[in-house]
């Protein structure tokens, strides 16, 4: 049986913190009434902040920018299998041009995509405000799972942590 525990404030901020740390690529789905998936894409988080905001860098000029425009409402999809982690975040987004924020947000990586630096005259800061997120994870190491997986199917009992539940933040 699933262990449900749903997190508030600070501790669901806390779990949102360490599953897009351990995760980071999301896809980041925006025209979520429209969507048939061409209006999502794989992106890295840069940060996320102690109100719960989730923080990445845009080229001005995509169509992700274009969209948010238009409707703000996102969703990010968070997975990793092999850790078993998930967590599906919703959120209004908005486009933020601040060069204080880039020199904070800023890593030697996201110079692959921003050829110019952190003054690329395309560049952008896209930040999601948190509104609700559920959760899906299974504590512990892979391996030790792995056993535990046969133990229940030895002996009809659950021996997995897994954690679940939403997350209110």
């Amino acid at each position: 049986m699933n262990n449900e525990t749903n997190l508030q404030g600070k501790e669901a901020i806390d779990k949102v913190k360490k599953l897009v740390k351990e995760i980071d690529i999301c896809l980041f789905c925006t025209s979520l009434k429209t969507n048939d998936g061409s209006t999502t894409r794989p992106m890295s988080t840069q940060d996320v902040d102690d109100e719960g905001n989730l923080w990445f860098f845009s080229d001005k000029d995509s169509e992700k920018n274009k969209e948010i425009e238009k409707d703000n409402k996102v969703q990010l999809l968070f997975a990793d299998p092999s850790k078993s982690k998930y967590l599906v975040l919703n959120g209004e987004a908005e486009i933020i041009i601040d060069y204080k924020k880039v020199e904070e947000l800023w890593t030697p990586l996201v110079k692959v995509w921003f050829t110019k630096g952190k003054d690329d005259p395309s560049l952008s800061i896209v930040k999601v405000t948190s509104k609700s997120a559920y959760y899906w994870d299974v504590e512990g190491n892979k391996m030790i799972n792995f056993f535990k997986m046969i133990a229940s199917l030895a002996t009809g009992e659950e021996h997995l942590d897994v954690k679940e539940g939403k997350l209110n933040l």
